[in-house]
């Protein structure tokens, strides 16, 4: 009975205190979607309402119990993040993700560093406020594209990849950051084995995880109803959270982890739409926790330092992402977007100014200071973004024609297409093929030697049948690393040229030797240095008499893993981000339902370019597909159309289909029309129009746009003369237009 006492007292407030959060972020939501503001703001007002530090207002009275919630909120919404932007997604906007933000972190590290030796702080104080200035807020930001309706734009492919590259930064920081505070000085082998660490668990997570969920998933498909594919789907995440944490990474990273992992399946829509609600509520709680955080005194006992580094860190963050975006090759617009977006600090620098006081290494005002700017900079976070458009058009009008000209320049050259070398293509598939194969061995035999062999050590052959066992399973591995072809025919193309036959031949014995040496460290985990060295000697005789079988059994295991990662083609809107347009067009597809009112209508009926502003690049009709389709051809049911526009224009277009009802299709094929760019420079085409260049039957394309002296207009007149040094943009066959690129 009094055990019951004591729950019953320790269980009450913990649920009076949720449902004090919850109510009070359900009035807040009505409010702010009445007065149509961004709902965050909503949820922070309700947190500060529902804090310490409000007397007016019933307040929460157990704080670590909310501060766990919002711990869970925060690894539902990165859960939440992956499944919706892959693995494939990623590394199409890696590149330019990195750039951005590479230059927004590196520069915020010194601007931040600057200013606390600027107001007196010191040297430690300094540092740890240059590194919590540096990262951004991925779940504010993320919640405010999806309040605001913008996470389906250009620009915040670039925002999410770029969040993604802080938080993994922020890890190694973070290892960093504990280093110098014990050791007081800089270690760049701390940094480094930091660095590899992180690399080698992405990767066997990433490889076993494809692997395995995608195929679990359909297996057990038929026995899943929507509730048991919501509890699977939650107890993979923590799984993946838990073993994050485990190995000393943010639990957020492995929620994000699996939720790419599983966007890889052909179920991560429906699981996405199942982990929705979960999401909303924990996020609610999370953002509600954010604003207890904000406490009046703090911000009036230290307004300065809070006013002088909430606008260092919208002026600074915005300003240097802005020029990372510039520099990656984005148009000026998606630039001065990315970098308002990221004006923000959030729960990143929470952790790292926890970080910096558990250690005892910096001062005690350092911790509500972040607070304070983390609540003022969520609060300008939507304004900012709102915003961003109309100041990107200012500043297109204010600065000088010529720096918009190089800035246009710059952005379609870094945008267009590349060559790349045999060697460089051969160089890459190599070292992709010694670091994903390496780390499978040395995960295989660390996994091995930890969890299987004290199992078998009182058996009297126990090491023996371990080591065999081990060497078995890793064998595929061992000789695809060792001996598989990678890259054939450039490999023979090079070998063809003198000064790339010694490269080639150091780096295939480099592989062989490696793959020595790791049967050694096997063999080495099991064995006294005698017996290893005989069972070395056997093992490698075995690996070299059944080299068909071991092919075989690759072969087996490749195609499984690449079957599971293309098991699921992207639905939505597909960006071609390596083609965009000046006027930021992008290509997107979508699918005719048989009950729309559309069916059977021509494209001349439609209107579709001259009511919208769109072009259809292509329309597949089964195995069918009619390039550039002319104004008398007529959409049937299930036909996928494929339309070049803006945001904006794309917009209007799915509501004038939703309007006449829509799907978007299941699967994408990869389509041979593309978008490029071509400048006027031979003599063949100046002067005569674009009709009379007859460059829709050279390109088997269509004309969408055109640039001259900086003015650009889309869908040109066909009689419009071309001129020397126009730059057009074709829509058109890929083969063609990189034939008439090159001519």
């Amino acid at each position: 009975m009094i055990a019951a006492t004591a729950n019953t007292q320790h269980l009450y407030p913990l649920i009076s205190d949720l449902g004090l959060i919850l109510m009070t972020a359900g009035v807040a939501v009505l409010l702010f979607k009445k007065i149509k503001q961004p709902l965050v703001l909503g949820y922070l007002i309700a947190g500060f309402l529902a804090g310490n530090h409000f007397d007016f207002f019933p307040s929460v009275k157990d704080i670590k119990s909310v501060e766990v919630w919002a711990q869970i909120g925060v690894i539902f919404l990165l859960f939440s993040l992956g499944l919706e932007f892959s693995f494939k997604k990623l590394m199409k906007v890696g590149g330019t993700a990195s750039v951005t933000a590479t230059v927004q972190i590196v520069s915020m590290l010194f601007i931040g560093y600057s200013v606390g030796k600027f107001m007196g702080w010191q040297t430690m104080d300094s540092i740890f406020l240059g590194v919590i200035l540096s990262i951004s807020s991925t779940t504010i930001i993320l919640k405010t594209f999806d309040e605001l309706g913008v996470k389906a734009q250009k620009f915040a492919g670039n925002v999410v990849g770029a969040l993604i590259v802080q938080d993994i930064i922020a890890i190694l920081m973070m290892v960093l950051l504990s280093t110098i505070a014990v050791s007081q000085q800089f270690s760049g082998t701390e940094l480094v084995k930091s660095v590899a660490k992180l690399l080698f668990f992405l990767t066997i997570w990433f490889v076993s995880g494809i692997f395995f969920i995608p195929t679990l998933l359909k297996k057990a498909k038929s026995l899943l109803s929507d509730e048991m594919l919501l509890i699977v789907s939650i107890a993979l995440c923590l799984m993946m959270v838990i073993l994050a944490d485990g190995v000393g990474f943010s639990p957020a990273l492995g929620a994000f982890i699996m939720g790419s992992v599983i966007a890889e399946t052909t179920q991560a829509e429906h699981i996405e739409h199942l982990v929705k609600p979960v999401k909303d509520l924990f996020g609610a709680v999370f953002f509600v926790s954010v604003g207890m955080l904000i406490n009046p005194d703090t911000l009036l006992e230290y307004a300065g330092p809070v006013m002088i580094l909430t606008f260092v860190t919208i002026i600074g963050q915005s300003l240097s992402s802005t020029i990372g975006s510039l520099i990656s090759g984005q148009p000026l617009k998606q630039s001065v977007q990315t970098g308002m977006s990221l004006s923000q600090i959030g729960e990143f620098s929470f952790i790292i100014a926890t970080l910096g006081a558990t250690l005892n290494v910096t001062s005690n005002f350092l911790y509500p200071i972040v607070v304070a700017v983390s609540a003022v900079t969520t609060f300008t976070t939507p304004f900012m973004v709102r915003a961003a458009p109309a100041f990107a058009t200012l500043l297109a009008r204010k600065l000088p024609r010529k720096w918009i000209k190089k800035i246009e320049r710059y952005s379609a050259n870094a945008q267009s297409i590349k060559s790349v070398s045999n060697w460089q293509v051969v160089l890459k598939a190599y070292m992709a093929q010694v670091v994903i194969h390496s780390v499978i061995i040395v995960a295989g035999i660390l996994l091995s030697a930890k969890f299987i062999l004290p199992l078998a050590k009182d058996s009297q052959f126990g090491n023996a049948l371990v080591a065999l066992g081990t060497l078995v399973a890793l064998s595929p591995f061992l000789w695809a690393l060792a001996l598989r072809r990678v890259k054939a025919d450039e490999v023979l193309v090079l070998l063809q040229e003198r000064r790339y036959r010694g490269p080639l031949i150091m780096m295939i014995l480099f592989r062989f030797i490696l793959t020595l040496l790791y049967i050694g460290f096997l063999l080495d985990n099991f064995f006294s240095p005698a017996v290893a060295l005989i069972a070395f000697v056997s093992a490698v005789a075995l690996y070299i008499m059944f080299p068909k079988k071991l092919n075989a059994q690759y072969h087996r295991i490749e195609n499984h893993f690449m079957k599971n990662l293309n098991a699921r083609e992207i639905i939505r809107a597909k960006f071609t981000r390596s083609d965009l347009t000046p006027w930021e067009g992008h290509m997107a597809t979508f699918e005719i339902k048989k009950e729309s009112n559309i069916v059977g209508k021509t494209l001349e009926e439609l209107r579709l370019r001259e009511d919208i502003g769109i072009n259809i690049a292509f329309i597949k009709r089964g195995d069918i597909t009619i390039n550039i389709p002319g104004r008398a051809e007529r959409l049937f049911p299930a036909d996928e159309i494929c339309v070049i526009g803006t945001d904006q224009q794309v917009k209007d277009l799915e509501k004038f289909l939703n309007e006449n009802e829509i799907a978007m299709p299941e699967k994408i094929t990869e389509p041979d029309i593309v978008l490029r760019q071509i400048e006027i420079s031979q003599d063949v085409f100046i002067g005569k129009s674009i009709r009379e260049s007859e460059l829709r039957e050279k390109t088997n394309g269509l004309v969408v746009g055109i640039e001259r002296r900086g003015k650009r207009t889309l869908n040109p007149e066909s009689q419009l003369i071309l001129e020397k040094d126009d730059i057009l943009w074709i829509v058109g066959s890929k083969k063609l237009l990189s034939e008439l690129a090159r001519s």
